[in-house]
């Protein structure tokens, strides 16, 4: 790994967002990952969280259980892995996105991409911004 690379953290509702739709900064945030742009940063924890998202949400993605595997493998093939020995919960209103701030901490990866920025108030103590697809695409990359 390249280490100027921005290390991202991604949410699930970024990554849902670019699965089900090819127009937006989900989806090119997707496709600078696939550049080599970016450099995702996983747990255990958050692929299991993608998995259960899309595999109940399929229908609406469109695809098939196999596709999803092969996506899920694509992004564990592609991203760094991090494992988290720490665990400081509660620190978020949601327990889900403690996990990506965790995250975040653990792997030194400065910016957790979502769409929902408000649930991430006061992560800058940790060195941390909540940053919108949009945000990161136009001012990043």
């Amino acid at each position: 790994m390249q280490r100027n690379k921005f290390r991202i953290i991604l949410d699930t509702n970024v990554l849902y967002s670019g699965l089900y739709s090819s127009k937006g900064a989900s989806f090119k945030i997707l496709e600078a990952i696939e550049e080599g742009k970016v450099q995702m940063v996983l747990s255990t924890t958050l692929i299991f969280e993608y998995e259960d998202i899309f595999k109940r949400n399929q229908a609406q993605l469109g695809l098939s259980t196999r596709e999803i595997e092969k996506i899920l493998n694509y992004f564990c093939m592609q991203s760094e892995h991090q494992k988290i020995y720490f665990l400081w919960r509660p620190c978020l209103y949601d327990a889900k996105d403690d996990l990506l701030l965790e995250l975040a901490v653990a792997s030194g990866s400065k910016f957790i991409v979502t769409h929902n920025t408000r649930h991430f108030k006061n992560i800058e103590r940790f060195n941390v911004t909540a940053i919108t697809p949009k945000k990161l695409w136009e001012d990043l990359l």
